[in-house]
C-alpha cells in the first residue's frame, strides 16, 4: 500500500464526518454539560450525552445490528426490557403511603395526564399518524420508561427524540413548572395551609395495595399490564419486609445498571441523519406542550377542589400530578415554602405525585389499546 493509498484509509473517518455529525455531537456535550454543570438529571443526560457522541462518529460500527449499540437495543428497547426493568427499581423507591392515606389526590394524578390526549389530538390535526400523535401525547406524562415503552411499540422511529424530550423535560422540571404555578395561582392559594392528619396505613394495606392495582389494572388495561405490574412488583418487594436484598438490589445495582444502558443505548440512536430534521422540532415542541398543559391542567383541577373544600385545599399540590416523581411533589412544596416559610405541604404534594405516577401509566396502556384497536 502506497502512502497516498493509507493517508486515504487513516482519514476515512474525518472524510465521513459531516456538519450533521458536529452539530450532533455539540448536543451530546451539551446534555453532558447540564448533567454535569447544572445537575440537572446527571444519572440520565450524562450517559444520553455520551452515547450520542459516540452515535455520531463515523465508521465505528457500534451502532450496526452486530454491533454494541444494536445489541443493546435489540435486547433491551426492541423487547421493551429497559424501561420494565427501571420500573421495577422505582416501584422500590415510591412509598405510596401518601395516597393511600388521601385518596381523593387519584383525582390529581389523572387530571394530569391531560395534556397527553389534547396533544395526541393536536398531533394528528397536524398531520401525524396516530400512532405517532400518541407517542409524542406520551411525553407530557414526564416519565421515561412510559414514554420509551409506549414509542417502542408504536413508533420506534420516533424512539430517540421522544426518550430525549421525555428525561429532559423530567430534569428541566424546577425551571418550568415554578413559573405556571405562579402565573395560575394567587399569593393567597400558595399560602394555603393543608391539616396533614392522614389516617394510618397498616402493613397489610401497603402489601395488599400492588396486588390489588395490578389486578385491577391489568383486568380493566390489560395494555398497562406489563409496566403496572412491574412497578407494583417492585413496590412489593420494599412493602414486605422479608426481602430486603432483592428490594435493595431493584433500588440500587438493576435501576442502575439498566439506567445506564438505557442511556447510553437511547443516546446512540441520536445519529444526525434521524435526529436533525423538522420532525424533531416538532416532537420537541409539542412534548413541552404536553408536560404544560399536564402541569396547567393539574393546577386547574387544584384550584376547583380549593373552592370545594372552602379553602382547604392548596391549588399548588395539582402541578404535582405528573408522573416525574419527586420532583414534581418536591418542587410544589418548595413554592408553597416561599410564600410561607412555615407552610408544609410536601405530604400531600408527594400524595398527588405517586397518583401520577400511576395515572401516566394508565394513560399509556390506554393510548395502546386505542392505537392498536383504532389502527386494527
Amino acid at each position: 500500500m502506497d502512502l497516498s493509498s493509507l493517508l486515504s484509509e487513516l482519514t476515512k473517518g474525518l472524510q465521513a464526518f459531516t456538519l450533521g455529525n458536529a452539530i450532533m455531537i455539540a448536543v451530546g456535550g451539551l446534555l453532558i454539560a447540564l448533567a454535569v454543570i447544572k445537575e440537572y438529571e446527571p444519572i440520565l443526560l450524562l450517559p444520553i450525552g455520551f452515547g450520542c457522541i459516540l452515535a455520531n462518529i463515523p465508521l465505528t460500527g457500534m451502532t450496526t445490528e452486530n454491533g454494541l449499540f444494536g445489541i443493546l437495543y435489540a435486547a433491551g428497547i426492541s423487547t421493551e426490557l429497559f424501561p420494565l426493568l427501571i420500573f421495577v427499581g422505582v416501584g422500590a423507591m415510591i412509598d405510596f403511603s401518601p395516597l393511600l392515606a388521601q385518596p381523593r389526590m387519584v383525582l390529581l394524578g389523572a387530571a394530569g395526564q391531560f395534556g397527553i390526549f389534547a396533544v395526541l389530538i393536536l398531533a394528528t390535526l397536524l398531520g401525524f399518524p396516530l400512532n405517532e400523535a400518541a407517542s409524542i401525547g406520551v411525553i407530557g406524562a414526564i416519565d421515561g420508561p412510559t414514554s420509551i415503552y409506549v414509542a417502542s411499540i408504536l413508533a420506534p422511529s420516533m424512539l430517540a427524540p421522544i426518550a430525549v424530550a421525555a428525561y429532559s423535560y423530567m430534569s428541566l422540571v424546577p425551571i418550568i413548572q415554578p413559573p405556571l404555578m405562579r402565573l395560575l395561582t394567587t399569593k393567597k392559594e400558595r399560602r394555603i395551609r393543608m391539616e396533614y392528619t392522614p389516617r394510618p396505613v397498616t402493613r397489610r394495606a401497603r402489601v395488599l395495595f400492588p396486588i390489588l392495582v395490578t389486578l385491577v389494572v391489568g383486568l380493566l388495561v390489560p395494555a398497562a399490564t406489563p409496566l403496572i405490574s412491574m412497578l407494583m412488583l417492585g413496590n412489593l418487594l420494599k412493602e414486605s419486609l422479608v426481602v430486603d436484598r432483592l428490594s435493595k438490589s431493584a433500588q440500587n445495582e438493576i435501576a442502575n445498571i439498566t439506567t445506564l444502558l438505557l442511556g447510553i443505548t437511547i443516546g446512540s440512536t441520536m445519529s444526525a441523519s434521524s435526529f436533525l430534521n423538522w420532525t424533531t422540532i416538532q416532537i420537541l415542541i409539542l412534548g413541552l406542550l404536553a408536560f404544560s398543559l399536564d402541569t396547567v391542567a393539574g393546577l386547574l383541577f387544584g384550584k376547583l377542589m380549593a373552592v370545594v373544600s372552602g379553602g382547604k385545599i392548596n391549588p399548588l399540590i395539582g402541578a404535582a400530578g405528573i408522573s416525574a416523581f419527586p420532583m414534581a411533589g418536591r418542587m410544589a412544596a418548595q413554592i408553597a415554602q416561599d410564600e410561607d416559610y412555615n407552610n408544609f405541604i410536601l405530604m400531600h404534594a408527594m400524595g398527588a405525585n405517586t397518583a401520577g405516577q400511576l395515572g401516566s401509566v394508565m394513560a399509556g396502556g390506554v393510548l395502546l389499546t386505542l392505537v392498536v384497536s383504532l389502527m386494527g
